[in-house]
């Protein structure tokens, strides 16, 4: 195994709960989050016939932003080899009030290798009473994620929240005033869930604001609440059924996870 630091971000070292055929990365930011004018790049491969989960041991921050207006940047680039798998379950993203957000995550997956993935966000600090509301008119947050295949685009989801569109954040076919937003896709499969996986999912889902569909060759989880962690204890049930479905291997939690 080779190792090299440079910038805001550090791999500790690399965990083998399942044994030496799968490991578990805890991606480290030591600064915590955003501030004005700062662009974080994160780019993760799997090689050939490797199975790697990346996930985070605390929150992401997007802070207030300065009154000059300048963007808070992060770049996601997750790429696989053949046959190889990846997982990316970061922990939630805050977003302060007044901050000017740009959340992009880009997977580029070859023949013959999987992907499952998670994206959290909280709008506000829930927790402590501060929601973005429609009398906020300073946040804005510009999030994507684009899955394709060899070149291919397979899917693309896009979240715009800006001052002039900010009544989205109460609408029904919005937000329905929840400050907490997460969405879990997970695939390509070559073929339908069994009808039972999926009814098992839809009733998971039942008991929150939550959804499940399958989208081309991606299963997609949604969810709303007003709790982050209420949002990834959802999303690790329904990867708990999916992950044995597309990747053969039981669910095992980062240790982090229960810290």
């Amino acid at each position: 195994m080779h190792k090299e630091h440079k910038g805001p971000l550090y791999v500790q070292k690399p965990f083998y709960p399942e044994g030496p055929d799968c490991a578990h990365i805890y991606l480290l930011h030591p600064p915590g989050g955003m501030v004005s004018g700062d662009f974080l790049t994160i780019e993760v491969r799997a090689e050939e016939h490797s199975h790697t989960l990346v996930t985070t041991p605390g929150a992401g921050r997007v802070y207030r932003a300065r009154p000059d207006g300048l963007i808070q940047k992060q770049q996601v680039n997750l790429s696989t080899s053949c046959g190889s798998a990846l997982e990316w379950m970061p922990l939630e993203t805050i977003l302060f009030p007044s901050s000017k957000a740009q959340l992009e995550t880009r997977v580029d997956l070859a023949a013959d290798s999987a992907f499952i993935g998670w994206e959290i966000t909280s709008l506000g600090l829930p927790a402590n009473g501060v929601r973005l509301n429609d009398a906020d008119q300073q946040t804005t947050l510009k999030q994507g994620l684009k899955i394709y295949r060899e070149g291919r685009l397979l899917l693309n989801e896009r979240l715009k929240l800006t001052p002039e569109n900010n009544e989205v954040l109460n609408a029904s076919a919005g937000f329905r005033g929840q400050p907490v937003h997460g969405l879990m896709v997970a695939g390509p499969f070559a073929a339908d869930l069994p009808s039972s996986a999926m009814e098992t999912l839809q009733a998971l889902c039942d008991e929150h604001i939550a959804g499940v569909s399958m989208n081309g060759e991606f299963l997609t989880v949604r969810c709303l609440g007003d709790c982050s962690e209420k949002a990834r204890l959802l999303l690790t049930e329904v990867w708990k059924i999916v992950r044995p479905l597309l990747l053969q291997r039981p669910a095992c939690a980062p240790r982090i996870w229960a810290t």
